[in-house]
């Protein structure tokens, strides 16, 4: 049987066959979005490469964690220029996210593909809901007490879970918790949050690739794809007031959260099992 050029082909494997355009054009969105809101781009993705490339919904985690991870390296050059990174509460966040990341990454070989659908579609509501309702930020502390270091590594290690099990990068739990948590301005927030993502990715990619939950060739297309769109995102995102950024996210979010569930109810009804 021929197969077009334009086509990425892991039907060996079990994974996926699909359009590389396809593939390309989800990469252009999820990084346009990702620099608008100041995500990693996770979020985004999953959905994407289930919804619109109809990609196995475990391989869609495995592959947006993995492009997930160029996005952010360009999105941390971007923080950090601008000073824009508290490395301190960032290592503190780091510690517990690597080993959230194994836990994860674990439970995404155990649990069934329901059961992810329906736990990405509570995140998106979750920050939705989150976005809605904004938050008041004060200038960070000096010094982290104890309590602070202790609540910053069980953050960690939530976000971890949810980069190996849900495949995104965990900027929708960190950033709203740094900012209050430690009163934390946005944009130091958001610098930090990135910072945090890119071991995280790295570590759930490797144990998500040891398993064979992920499409490296796809990854690389979305991660390639997202750092060129990132750019032009932020440029946007700088014009943008925090209020209209917010409210528009939180209602793409509603809506790709709504598309997963109408998918699951459409799957039940049609008897299909994950």
């Amino acid at each position: 049987m021929s197969s077009s050029p334009d086509a990425i082909d892991s039907s060996s494997s079990g994974k996926y066959t699909g359009s590389i355009t396809t593939i390309v054009l989800v990469g252009v969105a999820a990084g346009f979005l990702s620099g608008l809101f100041g995500v990693g781009g996770g979020i985004l993705i999953v959905p994407g490469l289930v919804l619109v490339a109809k990609m196995d919904q475990r391989i869609a985690h495995g592959t947006s964690l993995a492009a997930v991870l160029p996005i952010s390296v360009s999105s941390l050059l971007s923080y950090w220029t601008h000073d824009h990174v508290d490395w301190r509460v960032g290592a503190c966040l780091a510690v517990g996210a690597l080993a959230g990341a194994v836990l994860g990454t674990r439970l995404l070989n155990v649990l069934p593909h329901r059961a992810l659908a329906i736990g990405f579609a509570t995140l998106l509501l979750v920050t939705a809901v989150r976005l809605f309702l904004p938050l008041t930020s004060e200038p960070t502390r000096a010094v982290l007490s104890i309590g602070d270091i202790a609540a910053l590594m069980a953050i960690g290690v939530a976000t971890g879970i949810l980069a190996g099990l849900l495949g995104v990068g965990g900027g929708v739990v960190m950033v709203p918790a740094m900012m209050m948590l430690l009163q934390m301005p946005s944009a130091m927030a958001k610098g930090t949050s990135v910072a945090v993502i890119i071991p995280t990715a790295i570590m759930g990619t490797f144990r998500n690739r040891s398993k064979k939950n992920v499409d490296l060739r796809a990854a690389g297309i979305l991660g390639l794809g997202g750092i060129l769109s990132a750019i032009a995102g932020g440029w946007i995102s700088a014009r943008m007031s925090d209020t209209v950024s917010n409210v528009l996210f939180a209602i793409l979010l509603l809506i790709v959260a709504a598309r997963l569930v109408l998918q699951i109810r459409a799957d039940d009804k049609a008897g299909v099992v994950h």
